[in-house]
């Protein structure tokens, strides 16, 4: 194929070829030439122009495909109209004599057909150019039209269309010839035909002008005559003709041309009046109606009034909104006029009335719901309202007149119905989609909505009751404050008219539906109203009989809302249980004699009431069992069950009663027959199968014995299909938009399809879509597709003996009827015996024996070979489900044998059709049959029928098959792909356009067939890329198909073959494909679209958006979408979209590739993506209230991009979006959370405005979310003060995000000060409105969120500014105290439990945080102090902002803290076990009622955490110690608490002690903590964890509750091990720190408590007894610690976990192990050494709760430990600070080994041992081998070793073999090259040195002073280089001053003589001085400094040895004169600034 891509055809390689592949090399080649000529040179082109015409003129004798054809064309139009034009009239002419030819025969036909084709292109392309030429050319074409066949007329038809495009206004002298001709095709039998003559019209009427004006009334009559007997795509086609046509005649200017034709302007209502005649009367024209008027006999066809229908939307639409807003009343009045009583014919019958009103309907929502904007909106609400009260008014009138016109008036009352019906519907759902937006029209009380609407309630006709209860029911979903207060309104109004007829059923659904609507509000309906609305039914079913003329109505009534009660679920109906069954128990007999006597009793009156009743009642029980399915337990089952028998011996006795009462019971007894089978379908069918065999008998007559000939094929079968195979039968079956009022031509014409008054039960149930009407069928069909779904069920589960005298029964009564009665009867059965072989594959039962299957064989394959498509359809499934039951292979073999004969023989379409999907379908249910043969025979046949040319039904079934074969074989058919694939391609590139269902099939074909490539299509072999081309190259020619569906296969097929090869799918021209069909008028296109979409953005987001706006850049002639991709690019157009689409699905769809856009290119495109958000939020916002708020003007660098917003947004023009859904700017809104975290991930320069601005002036390309701060501001504000309750939400939640994130941004022009400072007015004016008292209370909850958020936030530090925001949450709290009486009744309880919990959490964060800040604050005054004591003015300052926030929430406490505890409680008690639920309090919590308990839970669990943390904190800052006098301590015992919940009020204490109330509260708390953190859940926050820990050590931050659990060892013990287990299984740090710091309390506490034992022992029992004092702590006096109750043990477990975590080198049983290898250091993370850190210093204060034996028990543990961290982290860091982990091991060690247990007497020997031992282990920690010495560090060593020299008692370190090996180390690091090691070496022997205990210092004195002096008089001749060197001098000489003070007289003045001339030797003369290094100077004062000490302190060594050297004295003397000075300034800065050494010192002292 690549051979083909060259300019010219290379015939070398086409001759060569075979027929077909010669079809496949042209096309590619044409296909290459389209996209080459454009873009190659004219010289090139003119070079070869020549060659190339000749070759394409060629291919047009050549019998070109279609689609080839097509390109031919192309190509040569391009190539003339960019090359020369010399030779275009031969090639004209050429056309026209292939055109003129007289041959006839089939082959001749295509070239035909391709010079047709090529006209048009040519003159398209070239137009004016082509001169006078045309009008031969038009006479030629036209003349050879008359005698063409369908291919013919459809071709010439577009080509006219091509032709008058390109000629413009030229063509008019052939207008009226073109007209005539496309009359005659518009009403063509072929429907391809009528929609190409369709298109040449709409493309004639563009320069035409008397097509409306002159002729009007003949085009309009034409089209309607199109309309008949249409499909489909001709009533698109034919209505976007007539709808555009009207409106041109409306909006025409017509100057010139009215003076010519005198011409008058047609006005609005005669355009409406044209519409209304097809409506109307149909096609019968405007001269004939009246005559057939007066016979009585016209009626308009349906597929007329349809296409009318969506001519109006055209229509409207062509006009556009704004048209439509200014005309909107005359418009609504003649729509409504449709169905109104001036038209009787059209409403005689109420299946016309139906059917007209959907037609309404349809034309209302496409234009009010699609078009209009919100505001709009609600002016149409407006209208609708106004034609309410007027027709209101006209009833009103009707009724009250009893004058003798009533017979009249009547007619007008039930003529008004339809009228109100669609209005109601359509306020209805205006209402619905406004959603909260609505709310200041339900406000507005000139209009009176709701008054209109529940005026209508009382209406005389059913039908208007039920839509105006439906209507409420829309206003309530939409409006959800309005549901309590309806409720409230129609309960009342029940009660009040309890006696009307209307007033019961009225206001009896209006209950109903609100009930219904109750489930779509989260916010839900006050738990009381269902007892009411209990109360009332029982009432009405209880009065019903008292009087006789409303007992019907009121039994309805009853019931009706008993079911409809049951959908608010079991929270609410256990309450209700008892008195429903009891109900329901009474209104059956109770036993059969019962049942007998009343059919001797009673006329038909009353078995009409009786009926209605029972079937009442078995509806509520549905309802029950539907809704309730938690309280069916098996006690209620069984109370369920008794008045069953006696409903299915009713429904036997149903005929006789009949019989015996006459047609008035016909509708009850079907009604009873419906509900009862509906009940028994969704009982177990367990529980009735007693009555199996009395129901099956029913069921059986019911399908068998059809009362009516209705085909219900339309709505029983679809189901019983598989999705994918309905595609066959057309686009009726599938989705498209228009798919609400085509249903009505898919139901035959005795039925109209569904509507609310067939079953006033349905009001209630959910819908499918949102706001449209529940559509029940009549009774009469809704009894049979209920009577084949219990079929279903219960052949199931009957025996197999009794299914096969079923089947055989069923099986005879097809046989005996005929005609169409027989294909009636044939349908039910197949439809009720797949849905029982459903039920059998779902529960893996069996069919039976041989005799049932084959019955079950001959049931099936009756259906498929019916003469109706669906049925066949259905068929074939249920073929294959029932192979699929048996699963036996034989069987299936069998099946699949008896179709392959069958398609041998049988020539007819029907069988042929039913058989070859039957096939495909076995393989569905049975994936790949197995064998090879099979597939191959199937293969086989299936391709000879695919090339039925004769049968394009055939093809398209047998293709649909073949692509399920291949989806389904799997690799078992990677043998056929290549034949398959051929196949595809040539029937492509043959089949007539005009056969759209084989190319869909096809479509399918391609698409299995790269599924089963799959990612073999990336392969590079020759095969693979030849395999890939045809794929390729089937897509393009699908691509160019005229049919949208097969466009939508297209887009699938390459979305495929993007995902498995995506180099080789050409994106740009996929996505223009894409962005062309964005906005098509097929539903199912765009799905396509917007999925493929989807997919590629996830890949390659940038390079899809940048080709869509270059595409329109480009802009090509023949693209022009719907939207403005070109300013708001490709993700606006889908904002547009997502905006103006109905469909749900595709709207998820949409938002999942914006969602994607936004994830990977939102950063890169930051304003672009700001800017899409703020246009859409902006659109709705009036700019007024936006631009009051901004006073505050945002900083100097945002001015720039702020400045130009509210001039540039308030001009309509630049608005890419005109007032878009609420919906959408929720959408918006949620974008722009997810662009801030989107920017959060990419960097931190997003978030700080320095850096921004600094790299933004680097690059200005560059953009950063920074500085757009007022931009993120100015959105959240907009939506945060909308109407709309979600937006409401949306905006508040990103404003909280903005103040999280941007709250520590800080301002650099003003430091100081953060940026956020400057919008504190828009922050508070978003939130205040969220307080009115109207706000829902979600919207409340949120703005607490935010306010707490803000104030925490520190923003603002002026306590003023504050104040603002802080008022709303005190105004609030003001709220919460009035408690649960003063709750609003709107909306259900559990909402104000919501709204408290959050005010309350709002009120624990800020004071949270407020108590952290002082603490801080604290502590940095603490350090302020340290450091100087000047600061006490800036601390001052730095406070008051933190205690000044304390103190604003301090005002508060009191209030606070009680709801705090309250609301602990609450929780307490939610977090019982179930089995505890008898033990809580029957009225409720305090902010919850045991009603609602359920729907609370979760604001309990969403808040719990930081009230408990705030309550913690509060409760230490009192120490424990508050407890309120004046209250009696109500305030723990409101309304109940832990301790007292068990008791009876006799033996609770009155009034309790403050001990008590304390203890209460810690346990409170602590229980909760314990609780939660025993099992988190694995989804629990982090936050809830941390806060709980926090609360914790808050809780032992106080002495009192130390005493608790210090003296409560399980407790301890307890906790310890929750810790455990949290630190096990959570990996943050930050949990695991905090629950060691907690650790650490306990601990601390445990020791308060040893210490206060020991000393009131020691003070109790006097000195005397010291003997027999008794051991205090762990241990006793065995020293034995028991795991599980010893706080020790559980210590030392956790400190273990932690550190081994950590280290896993500490674990000996790891160290074995080849995975750790010893002597590797580790260093660890900044995090691992904290916790290592604390967990050793938690370790060391184990020993101080031991007793002296325990503590011999744990120390091995605890020193192996300690000096384990040690050895594996004492490495060397660079600048020899020690690793944390080390300072934090030696600090541990020093307290351990100064522990008062290593004296103790009991303890002393055991101590003394153990320390030895581990003295000896540091000490071989140096002698490992393999020259590890390096790494590690010495002086951590070291330092070790000197911490057991000062902190043992002697006799540990003073065994000589220890001493030694001590000394020794001392030795070598003394000799160390590296300074630093030296000077802390110097260091720790000075302190060793000075060691009281003589035993101790002296050997090392001995050993190691003559090295140190011999090491300082090297020094003499090497002076220092560097500080280090320096310092190591300095503390060599301070050791030696050391030693002189220790020593004894006698060596003294020999070490005084060994150092002054070592100090001498460093003093420098003047000369020297000046010269020398920095370092010798400092050496110099050092030395000088020490003599002038030294010298006074031994004078007469001083005076010999200077006597005794003169040259020193000399040099003292001159250094002391030069430096007399100076030194005095030195001493007193050395004074002030000890020197680095003593720093380094404190540091790391641990001595």
């Amino acid at each position: 194929m690549e051979l083909a891509h060259s300019l010219l055809l290379n015939e070398e390689v086409y001759n060569q070829l075979g027929e077909f592949q010669k079809a496949e090399f042209i096309f590619e080649w044409l296909q290459f030439l389209e996209k080459l000529l454009p873009v190659t040179s004219r010289a090139d082109i003119r070079e070869n122009q020549k060659k190339l015409v000749e070759q394409l003129t060629s291919l047009l004798n050549n019998s070109p495909g279609p689609p080839t054809r097509r390109l031919v064309a192309k190509n040569l139009a391009v190539l003339y109209s960019t090359g020369d034009t010399f030779s275009v009239y031969q090639t004209i002419d050429k056309c026209n004599e292939l055109i003129r030819s007289k041959d006839d025969s089939p082959s001749y036909l295509p070239m035909k057909l391709a010079a047709v084709v090529c006209l048009g292109y040519l003159y398209k392309k070239l137009g004016r150019i082509l001169g006078n030429s045309f009008t031969d050319t038009v006479g030629n074409v036209l003349k050879a039209m008359k005698n063409a066949e369908s291919q013919g007329r459809y071709e010439i038809m577009l080509s006219l269309q091509n032709i008058l495009n390109g000629l413009g206004a030229a063509a008019i002298p052939c207008h009226r010839d073109i007209y005539k001709a496309a009359r005659s095709c518009l009403t063509d039998r072929s429907m391809a035909v009528r929609c190409a003559a369709a298109k040449c019209l709409l493309e004639l009427q563009n320069e035409a002008v008397f097509m409306w004006s002159t002729d009007l009334d003949s085009v309009v009559t034409l089209c309607f005559k199109s309309f008949e007997g249409s499909n489909y795509d001709v009533r698109l086609a034919v209505a976007k003709l007539l709808g555009t046509v009207l409106a041109r005649a409306l909006t025409s200017k017509q100057k010139t041309a009215s003076a010519r034709h005198n011409f008058r302007r047609i006005s609005l209502e005669e355009v409406m009046e044209l519409l209304g005649t097809g409506f109307l009367r149909g096609s019968c024209g405007f001269l004939r109606a009246s005559g057939d008027m007066l016979k009585g006999t016209s009626s308009v066809s349906r597929d007329v009034r349809v296409g009318v229908t969506q001519a109006y939307v055209v229509f409207v639409s062509t006009l556009g909104a704004q048209w439509l807003e200014r005309n909107f009343s005359a418009f609504l009045s003649h729509i409504l006029d449709l169905v109104s009583q001036s038209h009787p014919k059209v409403i005689q019958s109420q299946m016309d009335a139906i059917g007209c009103r959907r037609c309404v309907s349809f034309i209302l929502r496409a234009t009010v719901g699609g078009l209009l904007g919100e505001k709009a909106q609600i002016a149409a609400a407006k209208e609708i309202c106004q034609a309410i009260w007027k027709l209101k008014k006209v009833v009103d009138t009707a009724m009250s007149d009893n004058n003798l016109e009533t017979r009249i008036s009547t007619t007008d009352v039930t003529a008004s119905q339809h009228v109100l019906v669609c209005a109601l519907q359509e306020l209805g759902s205006l209402i619905h989609g406004l959603g909260t937006t609505a709310a200041p029209l339900l406000q507005d009380s000139s209009t009176g909505v709701l008054e209109a609407v529940i005026s209508v309630i009382l209406h005389p006709s059913v039908s208007v009751r039920l839509t105006a209860a439906w209507c409420l029911r829309c206003i309530a979903v939409a409006l959800p404050y309005c549901v309590s207060l309806l409720l409230d309104r129609c309960i009342e109004r029940l009660g009040a008219l309890k006696s009307s007829p209307e007033g019961v059923t009225g206001y009896s659904f209006a209950v109903a539906a609100l009930l219904g609507a109750v489930k779509h509000c989260p916010l839900g309906i006050p738990h009381g109203k269902g007892k009411v609305i209990m109360t009332v039914a029982e009432d009405l079913l209880c009065s019903a009989s008292q009087n006789s003329r409303i007992s019907l109505q009121r039994t309805q009534a009853g019931w009706l809302l008993i079911a409809a009660l049951m959908t608010l679920g079991p929270a609410v109906v256990q309450h209700h249980l008892p008195r429903m069954l009891l109900l329901w128990k009474c209104i059956f007999p109770s036993c059969p004699k019962d049942l007998e006597t009343e059919k001797t009793r009673g006329d038909s009156f009353t078995w009409q009431v009786t009926l209605e009743g029972r079937a009442g009642a078995l509806c509520a029980i549905k309802s029950f069992v539907s809704h309730c399915a938690g309280l069916l337990t098996d006690e209620v089952v069984q109370r369920l069950l008794p008045p069953l028998p006696s409903a299915v011996d009713l429904l036997t006795q149903l005929s006789s009663i009949y019989k015996s009462y006459g047609n008035s019971l016909k509708t009850p007894s079907t009604v009873y027959r419906h509900k009862l089978y509906e009940l028994l379908a969704v009982l177990p069918p367990k529980t009735y199968e007693g009555s199996f065999c009395a129901v099956l008998k029913e069921l059986v007559a019911d399908l068998t014995v059809p009362d009516s000939q209705i085909d219900a094929s339309t709505f029983l079968l679809p189901p019983l299909c598989h999705e994918n195979d309905l595609l066959l039968l057309g686009p009726l079956l599938q989705e498209t938009d228009h798919r609400f009022i085509e249903e009505q031509l898919l139901l035959g014409n005795s039925i109209a399809g569904g509507s609310l008054e067939y079953d006033p039960y349905s009001i209630y149930e959910k819908v499918a879509k949102g706001d449209s009407v529940p559509k029940p069928l009549p009774p009469v069909l809704s009894v049979i597709s209920a009577a084949t779904r219990l079929f279903g069920v219960m052949f199931s589960h009957v025996a197999e003996s009794h299914r096969l005298q079923v089947l055989e029964q069923l099986l005879n009564s097809i046989k005996q009827t005929k005609g169409s009665r027989q294909q009636i009867v044939q349908l039910n059965v197949v439809s009720a015996f797949s849905t029982s072989l459903k039920h059998l594959a779902n529960c893996k039962g069996s069919l039976g024996p041989e005799e049932v299957r084959r019955s079950a064989l001959a049931v099936v394959m009756g259906a498929l070979e019916s003469n109706n498509p669906l049925l066949r359809c259905a068929a074939a499934e249920c073929l294959a489900r029932l192979a699929q039951v048996v699963s036996d292979s034989a069987f299936t073999a069998g099946l699949a044998q008896v179709s392959f004969d069958k398609l041998k023989s049988a020539r007819d379409v029907v069988s042929r059709t039913g058989h070859s999907l039957a096939l495909g379908c076995l393989y569905r249910y049975l994936g790949g049959i197995g064998s090879t043969q099979h597939l191959n025979a199937c293969v086989g046949i299936l391709y000879t029928l695919s090339q039925d040319s004769t049968s394009p039904d055939v093809q398209a079934w047998a293709l649909h098959s073949l692509a399920l074969i291949v989806d389904l074989a799997g690799p078992l058919y990677h043998v056929h792909v290549e034949p398959t694939l051929s196949l595809v391609l040539m029937l492509l590139l043959t089949v007539p356009p005009a056969y759209t269902e084989v190319h869909q099939s096809l479509g399918r074909c391609l698409n299995a067939l790269i599924t089963t490539l799959g990612p073999e299509l990336q392969g590079s072999s020759t095969t693979v890329s030849a395999l890939r081309t045809s794929c390729l190259l089937g897509c393009a020619v699908m691509q160019d198909n005229p049919d949208c569906l097969v466009q939508a296969q297209a887009i699938s097929c390459l979305q495929q073959l993007h995902m498995f090869a995506p180099r080789h799918v050409n994106l740009s021209s996929l996505v223009s494909c894409l962005c062309v069909n964005l906005c098509s008028s097929y539903l199912l296109l765009r799905r396509a679209v917007v999925a493929c979409l989807r997919q590629l953005v996830q890949r390659e987001a940038a390079e899809v958006s940048e080709y869509a706006v270059a595409l329109v850049k480009e802009s090509r002639e023949d693209f022009t979408p719907d939207v403005n991709i070109r300013e708001i690019g490709l993700e606006g157009a889908l904002l547009g979209l997502l905006d103006k689409e109905l469909d749900q699905r595709l709207c998820q769809d949409i938002k999942e590739t914006l969602t994607h856009m936004l994830t990977s290119m939102a950063v890169e495109k930051l304003s672009f993506w700001l800017k899409l958000c703020k246009d859409v939020l902006a659109a709705s916002a009036d700019f007024n209230t936006v631009a009051s708020v901004d006073t505050t003007q945002e900083e100097e660098t945002a001015k720039v991009d702020d400045g130009s917003v509210l001039t540039s947004d308030s001009d309509e023009r630049f608005h890419p979006f005109s007032n878009p859904r609420w919906s959408t700017r929720v959408f918006a809104a949620d974008c722009v959370c997810k662009i801030i975290s989107q920017c959060e991930n990419a960097g931190s320069a997003h978030f700080d405005i320095t850096l921004a601005q600094e790299r933004k002036q680097r690059d200005s390309r560059d953009d950063f979310l920074v500085l757009h701060l007022a931009d993120l501001i100015r959105m959240a504000f907009m939506a945060a003060t909308d109407h709309s309750d979600q937006l409401r939400l949306s905006g508040l939640q990103t404003l909280l995000i903005v103040v999280r994130k941007f709250a520590a941004v800080p301002e650099p022009e003003f430091p100081g000060h953060v940026i956020l400072e400057q919008y504190q007015a828009n922050v508070g004016a978003a939130l205040r409105p969220a307080f009115a008292p109207e706000t829902p209370p979600d919207v409340t909850a949120k703005a607490c969120q935010v306010c707490s958020a803000w104030i925490a936030s520190g923003v603002v530090s002026d306590l003023n500014d504050l104040r603002r925001v802080h008022q709303l949450l005190v105004s609030s709290l003001v709220k919460v105290q009035a408690g649960k009486e003063a709750q609003s009744q709107q909306y259900n309880e559990s909402t104000s439990t919501m709204e408290i919990l959050a005010v309350l959490k709002a009120w624990a964060e800020v004071y949270i945080v407020a108590v952290e800040k002082q603490k801080n604050q604290c502590d940095a005054h603490n350090h302020c102090l340290k450091v100087a004591n000047s600061a006490e003015e800036s601390y001052k300052g730095v406070t008051s902002s933190a205690s000044g926030l304390l103190d604003l929430v301090q005002a508060d406490l009191g209030t606070l803290s009680k709801l705090w505890l309250s609301a602990l409680q609450d929780f307490a008690l939610l977090t019982l076990p179930s089995e505890y639920a008898s033990q809580l309090p029957a009225e409720g919590g305090t902010f919850y009622t045991a009603e609602t308990i359920e729907n609370a839970r979760p604001h309990y669990y969403n808040s719990w955490a930081l009230i408990l943390y705030a309550t913690a904190l509060w409760l230490t800052s009192t120490g424990f110690i508050v407890v309120d006098p004046d209250e009696g301590v109500t305030n723990l015992s409101r309304p109940v608490t832990p301790t007292t919940m068990c008791q009876d009020s006799f033996t609770r204490p009155l009034v309790k002690s403050p001990e008590d109330v304390n203890t209460d509260r810690f346990h409170l708390i602590l229980g909760i903590t314990v609780e939660f953190l025993c099992s988190p859940r694995s989804d629990a926050a982090m936050e809830n964890i941390i806060a709980c820990l926090r609360a914790l050590q808050a809780l032992f931050d106080v002495p009192w509750s130390r005493s608790k659990i210090g003296g409560d060892q399980e407790l301890g013990v307890e906790l310890l091990n929750v810790l455990h287990r949290l630190i096990l299984t959570r990996e943050s740090p930050d949990i695991q720190l905090a629950a060691l710091e907690v650790v650490r309390l306990i601990l601390f506490a445990a020791q308060e408590h040893v210490k206060e034992k020991r000393r009131s022992a020691e003070v109790d029992d006097g000195a005397a007894e010291k003997e027999t004092l008794p051991e205090f702590g762990e241990g006793k006096d065995t020293g034995g610690l028991v795991p599980g109750k010893s706080l020790v043990f559980a210590t030392l477990e956790l400190c273990v976990c932690i550190l081994v975590r950590q280290l896993p080198q500490l674990n000996p049983k790891l160290t074995c192990s080849p995975a750790v290898q010893s002597g590797k250091h580790l260093l660890l993370s900044e995090d691992g050494s904290r916790l290592v850190a604390v967990a050793l210093v938690i370790l060391s204060d184990v020993p101080a709760i031991c007793s002296p034996e325990g503590s011999v028990s744990v120390l091995p543990t605890i020193l192996y430990l300690i000096i384990g961290v040690l050895k594996e982290t004492a490495v060397k860091l660079q600048d020899g600070q020690l690793p944390l982990t080390v300072a934090a091991s030696l600090q541990a060690l020093k307290g351990l080994l100064s522990s008062p247990m290593a004296r103790a007497e009991k303890s002393r020997t055991a101590w003394t041992d153990l320390l030895r031992s581990a003295l000896v282990t540091v000490l071989d920690c140096w002698d490992q081998v393999d020259g590890l010495l390096q790494e590690l560090d010495e002086v951590s060593l070291l330092t070790a070793i000197t911490v057991f020299v000062m902190s043992t008692s002697p006799e540990v370190t003073t065994v000589e073999c220890l001493q030694k090996r001590c000394i020794e180390k001392f030795k070598i690091t003394l000799d160390s090259k590296d300074p630093l090691v030296q000077c802390k070496c110097y260091q720790l022997l000075h302190s060793i040195f000075q060691h009281p205990n003589k035993t101790v210092s002296h050997p090392y004195i001995h050993s190691l002073a003559p090295s140190i002096v011999g090491k300082l008089q090297e020094t003499e001749k090497a002076k220092p280089e560097n500080a280090a060197e320096l310092q190591v001098i300095q503390e060599g000489i301070k050791v030696v001053t050391a030693l002189m003070a220790t020593a004894e007289e006698e060596h003294r003045a020999h070490l005084v003589a060994c150092l002054l001339p070592i100090l001498i030797s460093f003093l420098l003369d003047e000369n020297a001085l000046a010269s020398a290094t920095k370092w010798a100077k400092n050496l110099h004062e050092f030395a000088l400094q020490n003599l002038m000490q030294v010298g006074p302190q031994y004078s007469s060594v001083f005076k010999k040895l200077m006597a005794s050297s003169p040259t020193m004295k000399a040099r003292l003397e001159s250094a002391v004169k030069g430096n007399q000075e100076s030194v005095k300034v030195k001493t007193a800065k050395h004074a002030k600034n000890p020197g680095k050494s003593s720093s380094i010192q404190l540091k790391t002292n641990f001595l």
